[in-house]
């Protein structure tokens, strides 16, 4: 057998009944000869690191804009933590690794510049999320124009990530609450970098129950989340960790993601972005080539979109001094 063969009787002997196994799989919009090592996961895996858009993730706000630190997280950072939580509670549930770390990996590519500020402000100028974004960076966006062409249960688990309705697979259902394991401890632990808050601002309940940092609050929400999913084909957390969950989540978005303090700034980010989509409305021979070519079949509106969100916020901060500045006369 090849090692992909191995590895694909491995996960039939190895993985709980209700595990996505690789060769199963719904397979790829444009069919593809197997590879001899890797399993079809493993190959989304690759894919998606070694993408432009993944790259660019380095450079995108996580939730603090421009920070004077080096130890804020960036968007990249936040998937990379979001990759190492499930993966644990995947190991742990026998659900496939590989799968839950290609959609993982993949879950924010569609993400604009400037975190959900930019997401909003391009909202409000086009229909536009960043879940359906990042489908459609993996199927069309990225390789000039050719897609990534990952397989159904990636593609799925990206766009239904977060949002009301759930993923296919169990792999997917567990980005969507290790998503928010992620976010809402290292959202909290930059906060308090920020001095923004103590952990003495978190209500005693929350402590009590979660933990007293946010190491501690991961570490209990993993291991609820192993315990309360462990022999079963369903992927939760314990009815008193995920309420303990959503009140801290209502705590950071009161104290942290709609603090003036923190997002003061971003009423400039829905000015910038509209300056950026108005002008590309308006010259879309400015527009890179692939989108051009895009622009002609899908909108001009929806193309201008697609390059504004594959921004990283340098990029997008350097495009619109380009168009607002007004550049020195050279004499001829």
């Amino acid at each position: 057998m090849t090692p992909r063969e191995r590895t694909e009787q491995w996960e039939k002997i190895n993985l709980a009944p209700w595990a996505s196994l690789a060769e199963t799989s719904k397979g790829r919009a444009e069919p593809e000869i197997p590879c001899e090592v890797r399993t079809c996961y493993q190959r989304d895996v690759d894919r998606i690191t070694h993408s432009k858009a993944f790259r660019r993730l380095a450079h995108k706000t996580q939730v603090f804009l421009n920070p004077g630190g080096d130890h804020y997280r960036t968007r990249l950072t936040h998937v990379l933590e979001v990759a190492r939580i499930a993966r644990t509670a995947a190991r742990a549930l026998a659900l496939n690794e590989d799968l839950v770390e290609a959609a993982a990996m993949g879950h924010d590519l569609g993400h604009a510049p400037f975190g959900h500020a930019g997401e909003r402000a391009l909202n409000e100028l086009i229909p536009f999320s960043h879940n359906t974004q990042g489908r459609r960076v993996a199927m069309l966006l990225e390789k000039g124009g050719r897609g990534l062409n990952l397989c159904h249960e990636t593609l799925d688990a990206i766009e239904r990530h977060s949002g009301s309705v759930s993923p296919e697979t169990l792999e997917g259902k567990l980005i969507h609450i290790a998503d928010r394991v992620a976010y809402l401890n290292h959202d909290m632990d930059d906060a308090i970098r920020a001095g923004i808050l103590s952990e003495l601002d978190l209500p005693s309940s929350l402590r009590e129950t979660l933990g007293s940092s946010p190491r501690e609050r991961i570490n209990t929400m993993v291991i609820d989340l192993v315990s309360s999913s462990a022999g079963r084909a369903e992927v939760s957390l314990s009815p008193e960790i995920s309420e303990a969950m959503l009140s801290l989540r209502k705590f950071m978005f009161e104290n942290v993601y709609f603090n003036p303090a923190a997002k003061g700034e971003e009423r400039k980010v829905g000015d910038m972005v509209r300056t950026l989509f108005e002008y590309f409305v308006a010259h879309p021979d400015e527009l890179p080539e692939d989108l051009r070519a895009l622009a002609e079949a899908q909108g001009v509106e929806r193309s201008a979109a697609d390059y504004i969100a594959g921004m990283t916020d340098r990029f997008a901060e350097e495009k619109a001094m380009d168009i607002i500045i007004p550049k020195g006369w050279e004499r001829r």
